[in-house]
């Protein structure tokens, strides 16, 4: 499960509090933006990924574990080629649900485009950027939407304007696991772990952006019977009460005794309290510092990170 957004200003509280930190490896089991993993890589830390939505994997492939690859302008013309051609009929009519009938037949065409690219990890780079072009899309409104760039025109300008790969010399992975799974697995020195955000309705339980990416990029939208399955009972499932969501970390943080360092990242807010979250990870793990930042008069939150 994502946050809603994480701020660029959060993410900048996140690297300072992370820059202070000894550790060589960092394993990162929900990985809704690649950007603090990428900030690893250019610390010399060896990053391990993962989320359980492909969207947000697939992602994190194209900027963790790529530290080579780059979009040539043929790599563009593939992607861009008859985009704005209707078929008979669009493969993933669910998209029609999120962006008017010819944006729709965009990213149908852009998505069918990015199994020409024959290689995984070019292939990774392209659905990065039109993740990004959709939402450029969708930060638009009937007030505004004239403004907007032809969506061909954003991809390329994404493209021009995105920076080249990270390479930090090690083996850095990308994993699409329930974050249990994954925690049980790869050996680090630092489990980074930003809480995942309780409360959203519908029937996904995740973030409006999330969704939007996860459909385009599966193709439909019939598979979150099967998200659900594999998070149930875990932490990043939706809950009804606070007591039930602590239980989950705790029983996730007593799954992750192998990692040296715990950093727990979490936006207070009116459902768990920072003081609940410390009880629950210092029942456990010794708690060791507390970090905090007031972003009140930004976003109306409380940036916190727990280290143990």
């Amino acid at each position: 499960m994502e946050f809603a957004a994480t701020p660029k200003s959060f993410l900048g509280f996140e690297q300072n509090v992370l820059a202070r930190l000894e550790f060589r490896s960092a394993a990162i089991p929900f990985t809704s933006d690649p950007a603090l993993g990428v900030f690893f890589k250019r610390r010399g830390v060896r990053v391990s990924a993962n989320d359980l939505l492909r969207s947000a994997w697939i992602r994190s492939v194209a900027a963790i574990e790529n530290s080579s690859e780059v979009l040539t302008e043929q790599d563009v013309e593939s992607v861009l080629n008859d985009v704005y051609v209707p078929g008979h009929k669009l493969e993933n009519p669910g998209l029609k649900n999120w962006f008017g009938e010819v944006d729709a037949w965009w990213f149908d065409n852009a998505r069918r485009n990015l199994d020409q690219l024959g290689s995984p990890l070019r292939s990774a780079l392209a659905a990065e950027l039109i993740m990004a072009v959709g939402d450029y899309l969708r930060s638009f409104d009937t007030e505004t939407n004239e403004l907007r760039q032809p969506l061909s025109s954003a991809f390329r300008r994404l493209w021009l304007d995105s920076r080249p790969p990270v390479n930090n010399g090690k083996p850095n992975t990308c994993s699409n696991l329930p974050a249990d799974e994954f925690i049980a697995g790869p050996a680090a020195d630092l489990l980074f772990m930003r809480l995942p955000v309780s409360g959203y309705s519908g029937g996904s339980g995740f973030a409006p952006s999330a969704v939007w990416r996860e459909e385009w990029f599966r193709g439909g939208g019939d598979f979150w019977s099967e998200v659900n399955a594999a998070r149930a009972g875990r932490l990043g499932s939706p809950v009804e009460t606070k007591s039930h969501y602590l239980r989950l970390l705790r029983d996730t943080l007593e799954r992750a005794s192998h990692f040296k360092l715990w950093a727990i990242a979490h936006v207070e807010n009116t459902f768990v309290s920072t003081q609940e979250l410390i009880a629950a990870i210092g029942s456990i793990r010794k708690v060791e510092a507390v970090y905090s930042k007031d972003f009140s008069e930004l976003t109306g939150t409380k940036a916190v990170i727990i280290t143990a």
